[in-house]
């Protein structure tokens, strides 16, 4: 622990190979260190504050108890989605042919900060196929470069490999907003009553979010890289008392004859087959689009791709194992994210009144159709520092939030990708959702925030500026309801 201290409290003012971005991140990690909590305090900390607010209303307090237990269960079908995108994404990074990609792609890198900004580059394309899936991949190349670079600051190339989750991740195909919306099955009946289906081709598919995605890219990657402290400050791996060994997928020998059908690759590729059959079928009934917008389709491909790249069971299993420990956090909070969403839209107060309709007469009244996206890009990205989500908490944000976007009549399907590109900013913040990676490189959330901080303080103008502009380019049409 010396030499962390050490090297955290050097006076970097003082050293004429730091850049201003270089050393404000290392100002930022210290603070970070030392003062940031547990994540589940933000979870608890927001059932409060939404249980006073509806308390506030005239809401009897019996019935804002009742509305806690009875929508603690309500997200179970998308807990479990969203626990199974952290699995799925974990056992195809680990699998033995993506083990070996990762050692290819960590021979390209020559120097520290060029590594960050590849691993920064890396972390955000693969989070628009599954922010689990890049999660892993980005921790296990963080690894491997390491490994490799000796100079390599290991709490720059971390907050590097978790920018897939802070910046674009939700603008591409695991947006659970999204897919939420797309999906009739998955969709609460209250805000099924708002909104109606939202397809794909309005959300993640409209050329401003894609556009918006790209700025984001380039942005994130060039402040990765001017913001790594040169070799004299780097802090690498041996510092914080790791021993990067090589990535090894072996299996342990087999032991017993029961054990025969574990190591084939028999059943996995009898699997395998009925799989490919049943996702051909999906895919040509309902086409491209509709099929891969159902969490369910695309958590069972990612399963069935991890599957066949282990090839055998045995192996399989192990990866799952591995992955589980990552999917607590999900467990335990989403409930709590139901019950937030519950009082907030039936906890009702003097006038039968919701604290989800005062909420939503205040963004109707503070803003126009023009000023809207800001306010809602402000506001999710406030509330995502309580409420820790990987888009779970449009659950408890879309009621109000599309109630107010049809009175102002602004394109609904924007106003899904506002939330989804403001709501990953709090994602660089809060350590919630890095919990998967942290466990992989073996630190701390502390250690990593400070560089995220940095990030989010140069994405907030950027962002308030595009959504504002594109919602400008869109014409609201009215939901179709069911």
């Amino acid at each position: 622990m010396a030499e962390r201290t050490a090297s955290t409290d050097r006076v970097v003012s003082d050293v004429p190979d730091e850049g201003a971005l270089a050393k404000v991140a290392l100002a930022l990690a210290d603070w970070s260190e030392r003062w940031f909590p547990d994540a589940l305090i933000f979870a608890m900390a927001a059932v409060v504050v939404v249980a006073v607010g509806a308390l506030a209303l005239g809401a009897p307090p019996r019935v804002v108890t009742i509305q806690f237990g009875k929508g603690f269960w309500d997200l179970i079908p998308f807990t479990m989605q969203m626990a199974l995108i952290i699995v799925g994404g974990y056992v195809v990074a680990s699998s033995p042919p993506v083990a070996r990609l990762i050692e290819w792609l960590a021979t390209l890198p020559r120097t520290g900060r060029g590594a960050v900004a590849y691993i920064a580059l890396l972390s955000m394309l693969t989070s628009m196929i599954s922010w689990g899936f890049s999660l892993v991949f980005s921790g296990l190349l963080v690894r491997e470069i390491a490994r490799r670079l000796p100079r390599l600051d290991y709490r720059a190339a971390g907050a590097a490999a978790y920018l897939g989750l802070g910046s674009i991740w939700a603008l591409g195909l695991s947006s659970s907003a999204a897919q939420l919306q797309a999906n009739r099955a998955s969709l609460p009946p209250a805000l099924l009553k708002i909104t109606g289906v939202i397809p794909f081709t309005e959300t993640i598919f409209l050329w401003q979010g894609l556009a918006t995605a790209l700025i984001l890219l380039v942005v994130s990657v060039a402040v990765a890289y001017l913001s790594a402290p040169s070799d004299t400050l780097a802090r690498p791996a041996s510092t914080f008392g790791l021993r990067l060994e090589p990535m090894r997928s072996d299996l342990e020998p087999r032991t017993r004859p029961g054990e025969w059908l574990e190591y084939s690759p028999l059943l996995t590729i009898l699997i395998a087959i009925l799989a490919i059959g049943w996702v051909g079928s999906t895919f040509s009934t309902l086409g491209p689009m509709t099929a891969i917008a159902n969490l369910n389709t695309y958590n069972f491909i990612f399963l069935t791709l991890g599957l066949l790249l282990h090839w055998r069971p045995r192996r399989f299993l192990h990866a799952v194992g591995a992955a589980v420990p990552a999917t607590a956090g999900v467990l335990v909070q989403f409930p709590f994210y139901a019950s937030i969403a519950a009082i907030l839209t039936g906890a009702k107060g003097t006038g039968d009144v919701t604290l989800s309709d005062w909420l939503a007469r205040v963004f109707v009244s503070l803003s126009n159709e023009h000023t809207f996206p800001l306010l809602v890009s402000a506001y999710s990205a406030i509330l995502g520092l309580f409420v820790p989500s990987g888009g779970g908490k449009w659950v408890i944000e879309g009621p109000y939030v599309m109630q107010a976007a049809n009175t102002l009549q602004v394109h609904l399907g924007w106003v899904v990708q506002i939330y989804n590109t403001a709501e990953a900013l709090p994602n660089l913040v809060n350590p919630f959702w890095m919990l998967p990676l942290l466990g992989i490189l073996g630190v701390k959330a502390r250690e990593l925030v400070g560089y995220t901080i940095l990030q989010v303080i140069v994405h907030t103008p950027i962002i308030l500026f595009l959504m504002w502009l594109f919602a400008r380019t869109l014409t609201y049409h009215p939901p179709v309801l069911p």
